[in-house]
């Protein structure tokens, strides 16, 4: 009996001291994480993403989660007969659409969200980039063709404003922000990409890491002629990347490449399919997925 249960409690032990190194090194430090992708829908995906936030928590870390909620607003806009309508990758957003996308993201996705973390204890609170000015944004016209294009109440992030989010921390609590902005100049609200909303906050909050979730592997090496995935890149290399990545992939990776220039240690995009890919990715050796260094960090352990 005692043989059998030493064999069976020795990998467990082995898992727990691979992952010592990990703690003591994230140990206090802020990670930002993108929730969205295949994660947000499936409900034993969205258990297992809560039971990981829980645990970076109750491992000394300090996790922020930032989510959009692409497929919950085109349920949304079709049950309100709003056609969805997208322009260089963005979802135009009338007054009317703003409406529907503010009620999803605040009133439907974060509470969703919100209530699987505090199964766990007294731990999530949600707010939105309106709430404490924490991200201000004016009106996004992207070019098509070289002309600026109106996709209405669509925003690029102008400020943001860590000090309700850097209280919530202080008080033991996880931040879930949903990626709407106050806007900067005419009073209204605007829905801002939250791959963006993440990397904005990550670099703001001087975070450790960025992760982001995806329904891809990572970053593939020469997409689609093969399957194998980037581990590891550094910024400038990553830049050289980006004309040629497919358009869902540009704000992600966009968003990696702005947190390491603004001062974030590693950027993460992580296959948000595999169950518990977040504690793969931050307590292992292996690690998955796509890590994004600062340039001169090409040899550093992360």
């Amino acid at each position: 009996m005692s043989t059998t249960r030493k064999h069976t409690a020795l990998p467990k032990a082995q898992i727990l001291i691979e992952a010592l190194p990990w703690l003591v090194k994230h140990n206090g430090r802020t990670v930002v994480i993108k929730f969205g992708g295949n994660a947000m829908i499936d409900e034993d995906l969205k258990a297992a993403f809560a039971q990981d936030v829980v645990f970076l928590h109750h491992a000394g870390l300090r996790p922020v989660v930032v989510h959009g909620g692409g497929p919950q607003i085109s349920a949304a806009l079709d049950r309100h007969g709003i056609v969805s309508e997208f322009k260089a990758g963005l979802r135009v957003t009338t007054e009317d659409a703003m409406d529907v996308v503010r009620m999803v993201l605040a009133g439907q996705v974060q509470r969703e969200l919100v209530g699987l973390l505090n199964q766990h204890g007294p731990l999530a609170v949600g707010l939105t980039g309106e709430d404490a000015h924490t991200i201000t944004a004016t009106r996004h016209r992207p070019e098509i063709d070289g002309e600026p294009v109106d996709i209405g109440r669509v925003g690029e992030i102008t400020a943001i404003d860590t000090g309700a989010i850097e209280a919530l921390l202080a008080d033991g609590r996880i931040p879930v922000v949903s990626s709407i902005a106050r806007s900067q100049d005419d009073g209204h609200v605007y829905n801002v990409n939250a791959d963006t909303a993440a990397a904005a906050l990550a670099a703001a909050l001087g975070a450790e890491t960025l992760m982001v979730l995806t329904d891809v592997e990572g970053l593939y090496e020469d997409w689609p002629h093969s399957d194998e995935v980037i581990s590891r890149l550094t910024a400038s290399q990553l830049e050289k990347l980006l004309p040629d990545l497919s358009s869902g992939m540009v704000p992600k990776m966009e968003g990696c490449l702005h947190a390491v220039r603004g001062g974030v240690h590693t950027a993460r995009v992580i296959d948000g399919r595999v169950q518990h890919s977040i504690l793969l990715e931050i307590f292992t050796d292996e690690g998955i997925g796509t890590m994004v260094v600062p340039d001169g960090a090409e040899g550093e352990q992360s």
